[in-house]
């Protein structure tokens, strides 16, 4: 229990870590769309700092599935399909299907009191996709030598060890309750790459560059 808290408290110093560096180096996304996730990161910080400390005047759980994990794949479509590989056609019907999800999963799903599985993991499989293609378009890139300098070569590992890593966590959440061994190795895992991507994301402003394409 002390080191899943460790865990825990360090995911959220991270994350405070990318929401004080996007606001130290804003000046470099000023007037592009990585000021929105500049204020995502400020958003998520926020978020758990209200939760971990106990001020929310509601239940955690309806809080995080209803309000901020929907807010999270949201944003991040965003940022793939709509700004990222250019299709806002794409952005929509991710979002449009990820937000129907919410249908099957009070219907069939109602007993998962930690987080709605299903909608998180279909929320993650949509997320996927648009890891692959980001890898697609990078590795396709006449700048790939220079990747150092892409803001998406970070956020894009950070996504991909995050969540898709842990999508089979939470994909068979409940099985894996029954093999406590190989539960509590994937619930440490899920810390410790939510650590590793919000790092990322601060070294995506550090080190990226802002006209690189």
């Amino acid at each position: 229990m002390i080191f899943q808290e460790f865990l825990i408290d360090s995911m959220v110093f991270a994350e405070g870590i990318a929401a004080l560096t996007s606001i130290f180096l804003y000046k470099k996304t000023k007037n592009t769309h990585y000021q929105f996730f500049s204020y995502y990161l400020i958003f998520i910080f926020i978020s758990e700092m209200l939760s971990r400390f106990g001020y929310l005047p509601f239940p955690k759980i309806p809080y995080y599935n209803n309000f901020v994990i929907p807010i999270e794949f949201i944003m991040l479509y965003w940022l793939y399909a709509w700004k990222s590989l250019n299709n806002k056609k794409l952005f929509w019907i991710f979002a449009s299907l990820y937000l129907l999800s919410f249908i099957p999963n009070e219907l069939y799903f109602t007993k998962n009191k930690v987080i709605y599985s299903f909608n998180y993991t279909f929320g993650s499989f949509l997320l996927m996709f648009l890891v692959i293609m980001e890898y697609y378009k990078q590795i396709n890139s006449d700048n790939i030598l220079n990747f150092s300098k892409n803001r998406m070569f970070y956020i894009n590992l950070g996504v991909t060890l995050f969540y898709i890593g842990t999508l089979p966590f939470w994909a068979f959440y409940f099985p894996l309750l029954e093999h406590m061994e190989i539960y509590e190795i994937y619930r440490d895992y899920f810390w410790i790459s939510g650590i590793i991507m919000y790092l990322l994301f601060a070294i995506s402003f550090i080190w990226g560059k802002r006209n690189y394409s």
